[in-house]
This record gives C-alpha cells, structure tokens and sequence, in this order.
C-alpha cells in the first residue's frame, strides 16, 4: 500500500468502513447463536434464518440500485448505516424487555441484507469520485486488508465478549459501529458531485422510470470482460460459502475438533488476506493488471478440493488451516484488482445500479447454493458435497476474461469538491 495518504476525505470513509467491519465480525453468527441459546430454536429453523436474511434482502434491495443511483451517495450511506442501527439494535432492546422472537431475528436480517446492498452500492460509487482513477487500487486494497484484518480478530473477541457478558453483547456492539460509521461518513464533509441524471422528485419509482430496474444487469451481461467476471465471482463466491457450514459439520462432529480448534484454523490464515492485500498492488505495477487478475483468479480455485481428505488430529488441523491460508491469499489479491477494475470499466452514471445489481445476484445465488449443499450433503455426506464444490470450483477459471479490453474513457466532469 505504501503507506500514503489518500486525503482526509479518504480517511474517514476508510474509518467508517473499518468500525462497521470490526462491528460485524464481533458478531459473527451472533444470531443463530442467539436463536439457538435463547430461542431454543432448531436446526432448520437456524439454517431459514440465514437464507431468508438473504435472499430476501436481496429481493427487497433490487430496486434500491436505481433509486440510489439518482441520489447524492452520502446521504445515502448514512441513511442505510443508521437503517442499520435502528434495525439492530431493537435486539437487544427486546431482549431486555424479554419481548424478543425468532420473527423479529428474521426482519431485522432482512433489513439488515437489503440496507447492505444499498450501502455498498452507493459507496462504491462515492469512492470512485472521491479517490482518483491511479489510486483505487490502493483504496480497494487498504479496505481488503481491513476485512481481513477484522476477520482474523472479531470472531474471537465477539465469542470472549458472548462468554463474559451475554449473548446480546456483540449485537449492540454490531448496532454502535453503524452509527459511528455514519458519523464517520458525515464528517467527510465537503461538495458531492451532484448524480449524473439528478431525479425530479424522491422515491424509488423515480429510479426505475428514469434508469429502468435492470440496467446494471444490461451494462454487466453486455460488457465483453465483466460479463465472464460476473459469473465468475458469483460462481466462487457462493462454492465458498456453501461449504462452510459442512466443513464446520465435518470438523465438529465426525472429526471431533474442539470449538478452539476450529476457530484456530480459520483465524490464523486470516494472516493471507493481510499479505495478499498487500501484494496486490506491487503484483499490479510489475506484471499488468488483467494478468494479475487472470493468475489471482485461477490459483483460488485450486485450494477447495484439498479440504476433502481432511482427517482428525494435528495433521487435519494444518492441512485446513494450509488450505485456507493459500485460498484467503489468492482472494486478497484477486478481490481489490478486480474491484477496481470494475469500477474502472463501469461509467460513473451507472456504477451504483452496478453495484447493486452484482451484491443482489450475489446473495441471492449464495443463499440457494448453501441451501443445495445442504441437502447434497445429507444425502451423500458433507464430504462428498465438499468435494463436488471443489471439482467445480476448478471449472470457475474458463469463466475468466480470456483479455484485457482497452481502458474506458469517462465522460469529463465537474470536479467532487471533496
């Protein structure tokens, strides 16, 4: 990264996102923990609530794209981030009042999963007028390592928290970093540039009359090179997370790891995404761009397949946490490239809708993927699901960009002011 300042502006967008993330990965799981320990909730109950918290945040989020695509983004990331808040934070709050119920756990991860889509739609639009075009990479990659960073310690601060003070602890702690995020965003202060097609008058119909509901899907499938990235990732994307959980059945019951275990060996190869956050831009000044993508791309889909001979024991222990190590490194370097270059190949007066259209097709295809896995894995074992995850995974690479499309020219405009 090269330690260099990106501005003030910068700086506290970059604080905003980093108490958010930390925020949400102390409360990793928080609430199937919640639905299991306080709700007496089951298996499968547990499971819809993942799935419906975001598929249908999903849904519900497809029309916000539009809609934010014709506004100011900062009002509406501090909108969403307060969404978030008011939405989270009712937990605890029923919780107290022993008013709370698996129906409200449900809302509040739909909210939540519609808010999000929102969120990151609008500020991947405002980065790219706030930042500029030579120093996305190296925005991108300070937010990556920032992920990976709050991955690496929130799960076992969030669980130490749990243990000492209660199942709610890092639910409001979850709630308390969207609202600091959205003083965060507040204090960037400064002109945003207004939107390219500002809308007459406020609602979500405005966007979808004026942008039409499906344009960032049009821009994604008729781009030559982000048309193969878009099935790519969400390809990837969802193999990954659909094996999760049946690696986490897998470890924690026939294998017979202990909780400690388990967290060890996702928590330290976390260490990955630091280094391959890192590397990203260097590997992009030495060897181009697209290459860098290209290579990233191929070597994470090597790694999955190596967690099928997974075997009890110390032995076990490092062959996950080996996989895991090199998978999270090649993400590290893969994902800032590739958000940049999306950015980059996406004009300014769609980025949002762009945005929004990729996170909506994302969730939505990892929820139906995990679902199937799931009911792969119970009729042939988590094993035999892993390993069909993985031989597909090694698919993922043919849906690469075969090469690098000549740069996109942005329209000129009127300077951000920030």
């Amino acid at each position: 990264m090269g330690g260099r300042s990106l501005g003030r502006e910068f700086g506290w967008l970059w604080a905003a996102y980093g108490v958010s993330t930390i925020g949400t990965m102390l409360a990793f799981d928080a609430f199937p923990m919640i639905a299991i320990v306080v709700l007496h909730a089951g298996p499968a109950a547990v499971s819809a609530l993942a799935a419906t918290g975001l598929a249908v945040g999903a849904v519900i989020a497809v029309p916000l794209g539009p809609w934010v695509e014709f506004r100011r983004k900062r009002p509406v990331m501090i909108a969403t981030d307060l969404t978030r808040f008011a939405a989270v934070i009712s937990v605890p709050a029923a919780f107290a009042l022993g008013q709370l119920g698996f129906a409200q756990l449900v809302i509040v991860s739909v909210v939540v999963g519609a808010a999000d889509i929102a969120f990151r739609s609008a500020s991947g639009a405002f980065l790219k007028a706030l930042v500029p075009p030579g120093d996305l990479l190296t925005a991108n990659g300070r937010f990556e390592s920032t992920a990976w960073t709050a991955t690496m310690l929130g799960p076992p601060l969030g669980g130490l928290a749990v243990a000492l003070f209660g199942p709610v602890t890092t639910v409001t702690a979850d709630a308390v970093s969207y609202l600091l995020s959205a003083l965060g965003i507040r204090a960037i202060g400064g002109k945003e540039t207004p939107p390219a097609h500002p809308a007459p008058r406020t609602g979500p119909r405005t966007g979808l009359r004026r942008g039409g509901l499906l344009e960032g899907w049009r821009h994604i499938l008729r781009h030559p090179a982000l048309r193969p990235l878009f099935f790519n990732t969400v390809l990837v994307n969802g193999l990954i997370m659909a094996t999760a959980p049946l690696l986490a059945s897998l470890m924690l019951g026939s294998l017979g790891f202990s909780l400690w275990q388990y967290g060890l060996a996702f928590g330290a190869p976390c260490i990955g995404g630091l280094i391959g956050a890192r590397l990203s831009r260097r590997l992009v000044a030495r060897h181009g761009q697209h290459r860098v993508m290209t290579a990233a791309g191929v070597l994470r889909a090597c790694w999955l397949l190596g967690l099928v001979p997974v075997r009890p024991g110390a032995a076990g222990l490092v062959l996950v946490a080996t996989v895991e190590l090199g998978l999270i490194t090649c993400c590290a370097v893969f994902n800032p490239v590739f958000s940049t270059y999306r950015l980059e190949q996406t004009g300014t007066d769609r980025v949002a809708r762009t945005l929004s259209a990729w996170s909506v097709t994302s969730k939505a295809a990892t929820a139906a993927m995990t679902a199937l896995w799931g009911v792969l894995a119970g009729l042939t074992g988590p094993r035999t699901a892993i390993a069909v995850a993985g031989l597909l995974m090694l698919a993922t690479p043919l849906l690469l960009p075969r090469r690098a499309p000549a740069p996109k020219r942005e329209p000129q405009a009127a300077p951000s002011g920030a």
